[in-house]
């Protein structure tokens, strides 16, 4: 594991969003959701997500999650998802989302 310093660490924009709409994404290779997350005054952004296996659109409704905001936006299929939603690779290879344990405001980013 090549280890980075504090000001790499700093360098990563991981902020809450709350997720606010849910789509189906019938378009991607493997099974995904598109979303829109609220991310207070940084704005809506979109993401794709292979959560499929584990969280039904219901579910996710109004749930926080934490999020890459500075990547530079990718293109999936007919999509261009904007973040990258963080979660834990299961053995099985589904993917458990990373959020806080408690309400934090939109935009708070990880210290």
């Amino acid at each position: 594991m090549q280890q980075i310093t504090w000001s790499d660490f700093e360098k990563v924009e991981l902020r809450a969003g709350t997720i606010v709409e849910v789509e189906e994404f019938p378009e991607a290779r493997k099974p995904a959701y598109k979303l829109k997350i609220d991310f207070g005054e940084l704005g809506i952004k979109r993401s794709s997500a292979q959560i499929k296996h584990l969280y039904s659109k219901e579910e996710l409704l109004g749930k926080q999650v934490l999020a890459v905001l500075n990547f530079p936006p990718k293109q999936i299929a007919t999509f261009r998802s904007e973040v990258l939603t963080t979660g834990f690779y299961l053995p099985t290879g589904e993917v458990v989302l990373l959020h806080p344990e408690r309400k934090v405001p939109n935009g708070s980013k990880l210290a």
